[in-house]
C-alpha cells in the first residue's frame, strides 16, 4: 500500500506495518528534509530497521558454527591398522568410518576447526600436508586446527613406509591411494564446514562414564576374579553442544579417555566410539556427533572382543553424553583464544647404528617380527646415507572457547597427563590426546620409571623418550596456557 505525505514523499507500507521510503515527488526545503529525517529515523527504529539492528547486534556478539562430514570407509579390501598380529587385509564392513568437522567462528571473526576421524591415528605424513593445505586455502594456522583420531583398531592403515619389508607391493599401493584420497577429503571437509557457517549458541559441560579400566594395573584375563579395580583413571566425558538459531542441536562434540579396542575383527568399524556417534545421531536427527579421543593410552574397555560389547559401551557413552545434554549446560562466550607449539622431545639413548640394527633383524635376535620390519626400514635409511632422528617435534595445543579450556596433546597420551593437568587448571578442563600427530606412546614420569609396554619406545623403537618427558610437556602446556589467559 502506497502512502503519500504532505511533504510529497511517497512510502510503501509493508505487510508487517513498516514504512519504506520510495521516492520524493517534489523538491524540499531544509525544514521538509529535517522532518523527513526524523520520520525515517523513528520508522527504522520502530519497524523493520529495529529487527535489522537486532540481528546485526546478535551476529556481532555470537558464535557462528559450520558442520560437515565425509565417509572415509575404504572402497576396497586393504590392510588394517592397530594390531601387529594382523595377517591379511580387511574382509568387509560392520559400520562406516567417518571424518567430521566442526568449524567455530567467534564474535571477532576468528575461526577454529575441530576434525574427528575414525582412524587409529593421524600421523605426521597425513597431518602435515593437510594442515599446510588448510592454511594455504583457508588461512587457518596450526593454532586454529585440531585433528583427532578415535584410535579405532578396525580402520585402515594410512602409512605404507613402515610396511615396505612386510607387505606386497599391491598392498602398499592401496595404502598410498587411500592416504592421498584421505588428505583431499580432510581438506575439502573444511571447505564444506566454512560453507555451512551459520549463527549458533555453544555450551559445554563434563559428564561421566566408567567402562574404562587401567590396563597396566588390572589383569584383563583375571578381571572376573577381581572385586575392585585399580587406577589411575579419568572418567570424564567432555561435551560441547552447538545449537542453531531455532534451538535445534546441530553438533555434539564429545570425548572419552579409553582405547578404542573392543574389536579386533577384519571388518571396518568405528568400535565403541563409532557406535556412540551412531546412537547420538539417531537420538538427535540432523545433528552431527563428533568423537574426540582423550588421554586414554593406558585405559582399555574391559571386558571386550565382541560386537555386542562394542555396542554396549557405545550406548553407555552416548547415554552419558545425553544426560549432559538434558541438564543445564554452561553457555560459552563467543571468544576464541588459541595457541600451539611443537617442542623438541628428546630420546633417552642414541639412535641405533647399522651394526645394532643388523643384529636386531638377525635370526639370533628374539625381537618380534613387526619390530624387525621396523628395524629394516631404519637400516635401509642408514645404508642410503640418511640420518635417523635424534628428537621429535611434538605438538601441544591450548584453546579457550570462551570460558572452556581445551588442551590437546599429540601421541598416545597416558591418563596421568589428564589427571595432572586437571590438578593444575581445574577439573572442568577438556584434555584430548591423539591430536595433530600420533607418533608413539607418551608415558608419565611414573610409568617411565615403572617400564613396560607404554614406556619402552619412542618413534625410534630402540630407545624410550628421555626421562624428563612429562616435565617438558607440562611446562610447555603451562606456557601456552599463560598465552591464552588460562590460569592455574
Amino acid at each position: 500500500k502506497h502512502i503519500r505525505l504532505k511533504s510529497g514523499v511517497e512510502f510503501l507500507k509493508t505487510d508487517v506495518g513498516n514504512l519504506i521510503f520510495i521516492k520524493h515527488l517534489r523538491k524540499f526545503n531544509m525544514k521538509n528534509l529535517t522532518s523527513l529525517s526524523l520520520i525515517l529515523s523513528f520508522t527504522i527504529l520502530l519497524g523493520h530497521g529495529s529487527k535489522v539492528f537486532a540481528n546485526s547486534f546478535q551476529n556481532k556478539n555470537s558464535w557462528k558454527a559450520g558442520v560437515a562430514r565425509v565417509k572415509i570407509t575404504p572402497e576396497e579390501s586393504m590392510w588394517m591398522a592397530g594390531y601387529a598380529s594382523r595377517d591379511h587385509p580387511s574382509e568387509g564392513k560392520l559400520t562406516d568410518l567417518w571424518a567430521k568437522a566442526l568449524l567455530l567462528e567467534d564474535a571477532n571473526g576468528k575461526r577454529a576447526i575441530m576434525i574427528s576421524t575414525d582412524l587409529v591415528a593421524i600421523r605426521q605424513v597425513i597431518s602435515e600436508p593437510v594442515r599446510n593445505r588448510i592454511q594455504k586455502l583457508f588461512g587457518l594456522t596450526r593454532s586454529q586446527i585440531l585433528i583427532n583420531a578415535s584410535h579405532t583398531h578396525t580402520g585402515p592403515e594410512t602409512q605404507s613406509a613402515p610396511h615396505v619389508f612386510s607387505l606386497e607391493k599391491k598392498e602398499l599401493e592401496k595404502i598410498d591411494r587411500y592416504a592421498k584420497k584421505l588428505e583431499d577429503q580432510l581438506v575439502n571437509l573444511v571447505a564444506e564446514a566454512i560453507k555451512n557457517l551459520k549463527p549458533a549458541t555453544i555450551f559445554s559441560e563434563n559428564g561421566v562414564s566408567r567402562f574404562q579400566v587401567n590396563r597396566r594395573n588390572n589383569n584383563e584375563n583375571k578381571l572376573d576374579l577381581q572385586t575392585e579395580l585399580k587406577g589411575p583413571n579419568d572418567f570424564a566425558v567432555p561435551v560441547i553442544k552447538v545449537v542453531d538459531e531455532k534451538g535445534k542441536i546441530m553438533a555434539i562434540a564429545f570425548g572419552y579417555a579409553c582405547h578404542n579396542t573392543v574389536l579386533g575383527i577384519y571388518e571396518w568399524s568405528g568400535d565403541y566410539a563409532g557406535f556412540a556417534q551412531i546412537e547420538l545421531e539417531k537420538k538427535y536427527p540432523g545433528a552431527t556427533a563428533l568423537f574426540f579421543q582423550g588421554a586414554g593410552a593406558d585405559q582399555n574397555p574391559l571386558p571386550r572382543k565382541t560386537v555386542a560389547l562394542a555396542m554396549q559401551y557405545g550406548e553407555t557413552l552416548a547415554a552419558s553424553v545425553n544426560s549432559v545434554l538434558k541438564e543445564k549446560m554452561k553457555p560459552i562466550s563467543p571468544n576464541l583464544t588459541l595457541s600451539y607449539s611443537e617442542i623438541d622431545l628428546k630420546f633417552e639413548k642414541a639412535s641405533p647404528t647399522i651394526e645394532e640394527l643388523k643384529f636386531i633383524i638377525s635370526d639370533s635376535s628374539d625381537t618380534p617380527a613387526y619390530l624387525k620390519a621396523n628395524a629394516k626400514v631404519l637400516l635401509s635409511k642408514l645404508e642410503k646415507g640418511e640420518k635417523l632422528m635424534t628428537s621429535y617435534p611434538y605438538p601441544v595445543q591450548v584453546w579457550k572457547l570462551g570460558e572452556q579450556a581445551l588442551i590437546t596433546l599429540g601421541g598416545e597420551v597416558l591418563v596421568g597427563y589428564a589427571i595432572e593437568l586437571k590438578k593444575i587448571f581445574g577439573k572442568n578442563i577438556f584434555v584430548f590426546g591423539y591430536s595433530n600427530d600420533v607418533m608413539a606412546y607418551i608415558p608419565t614420569s611414573t610409568v617411565w620409571k615403572e617400564g613396560g609396554y607404554e614406556a619402552a619406545r619412542s618413534p625410534i623403537f630402540t630407545t624410550p623418550w628421555a626421562s624428563n618427558i612429562e616435565e617438558v610437556i607440562i611446562k610447555e602446556v603451562k606456557k601456552l596456557a599463560e598465552e591464552t589467559g588460562l590460569k592455574p
